[in-house]
């Protein structure tokens, strides 16, 4: 199986995941965008070619006025001088591509946390197999002392079947986190867009400082999401405040030659038009100022939105600051709690190869032992993803 670390499998989900690639299509359909709001401020140019064809050609005096068979050949040039509201069309699908890329980038954290939530899975799944292996071969230790003390005619078949009990549940809690470890690299695999199931190399180091809150403007525009809304709010501010733009006349200026052959008598072969026009909407029921309220009501959505992601984000730093200060005190006590345990289950060991204890006594030291190291590599799991999440609230996570 293929084994990667932490970063090569968040480098290779960003590189290769199809979720950010289709993400990314969102940036090209900015571009495209703005590529059409450009062209609606930059010179246009058309030509048109016809021939017309008449029963007879038509005259008076021997002039003729209108030729059998004429062809045509006209070109337009169109430039607008004066459209407030196409240039502002243009600034604000500008505004769309950051905001694009940004939605991108927002996705791609979203990916990367995601890949290491299945690395981090994959550790704690392991933990819990060498947990239960332990367990197995202590119960198994203590099932083949049974089975030798009723072999000896010294011990019972009661005691016998405790231990076996005992060490079938064993081997099924192995089992179900065998299974766990098989679960969590087929979804790092997935992520990663391996052919396969991809295995973990080794416990990661995450080191996250603590910080206050005067280092708030730092933390918080390094967030992915922060810088999105903030976008977006900037562009809604934008569109809002081009709205008088839709009041501006709108001015053309064309120019139009054209060719005739054969010419008419009434018409030159060669010939040119040139003109220059202005429109100004004067009642239009009260649209643009309709459009005017509907984008300030955006702008204010976005500003909401912006305003309770932010404290939203303050709300994550600081739990993600005490859940790692609280898990690592817990993760202490759960270690100091796995090794008593432990030494009680060599002391009632020794007592029961002695007679002075029952196996009930052994075999519930056997489960404390093993539920207390279980509850010890959950919090070593805690522990890790608080730091986790504490990196990525504070936008550092991945780098």
């Amino acid at each position: 199986m293929e084994t990667v670390t932490l970063d090569e499998a968040v480098q290779r989900a960003l590189k290769n995941n199809p979720t950010i690639a289709e993400v990314s299509q969102g940036v090209l359909r900015a571009e495209a965008l703005l590529q059409q709001a450009r062209a609606a401020t930059l010179p246009n140019v058309n030509a048109t070619f016809s021939n017309v064809v008449v029963d007879t050609e038509r005259g008076f005096n021997g002039a003729i006025t209108q030729p059998r068979s004429q062809s045509a050949f006209s070109a337009n040039l169109a430039v607008p001088v004066l459209a407030a509201s196409r240039w502002a069309a243009r600034n604000q699908a500008r505004d769309q591509i950051e905001i694009a890329n940004l939605s991108t980038a927002d996705v791609r954290t979203n990916i990367a946390v995601a890949t290491a939530q299945a690395y981090l899975a994959i550790i704690a799944q392991k933990r819990q197999v060498e947990v239960s292996i332990r367990a197995r071969e202590t119960s198994l230790a203590h099932l083949d002392y049974a089975r030798r003390r009723l072999a000896a005619g010294a011990g019972t078949r009661l005691n016998e079947l405790r231990a076996g009990q005992e060490n079938a549940t064993n081997e099924a809690l192995l089992e179900n986190a065998q299974l766990g470890v098989r679960r969590a690299q087929e979804a790092l695999g997935v992520l990663v867009v391996a052919n396969g199931p991809v295995d973990a190399a080794g416990e990661p180091t995450f080191d996250v400082p603590l910080v206050g809150l005067d280092a708030e403007p730092a933390w918080m525009l390094a967030r992915p999401d922060v810088r999105l809304f903030t976008a977006s709010e900037r562009a809604a501010d934008r569109v809002w405040r081009d709205s008088f733009k839709d009041f501006f006349p709108t001015g053309i200026a064309s120019f139009d030659p054209q060719a005739l052959t054969p010419a008419g008598a009434f018409n030159s072969a060669r010939s040119w038009r040139f003109v220059i026009s202005f429109s100004q909407p004067v009642f239009d029921g009260g649209q643009r100022r309709g459009q005017k309220r509907f984008r300030e009501a955006a702008l204010n959505a976005s500003r909401f939105a912006l305003q309770g992601l932010q404290i939203q984000a303050r709300s994550e730093v600081r739990l993600a600051q005490e859940t790692v200060l609280s898990s690592e005190r817990a993760l202490a006590s759960w270690r100091s709690a796995a090794q008593q345990a432990n030494d009680v289950l060599t002391i009632v060991n020794v007592a029961f190869e002695a007679g002075a204890t029952t196996n009930l006594e052994v075999i519930d030291a056997q489960r404390q032992a093993r539920d207390a190291e279980s509850a010890a590599a959950v919090a070593e799991d805690v522990v890790r993803r608080a730091r986790l999440d504490l990196l990525t609230a504070l936008g550092r996570f991945p780098q």
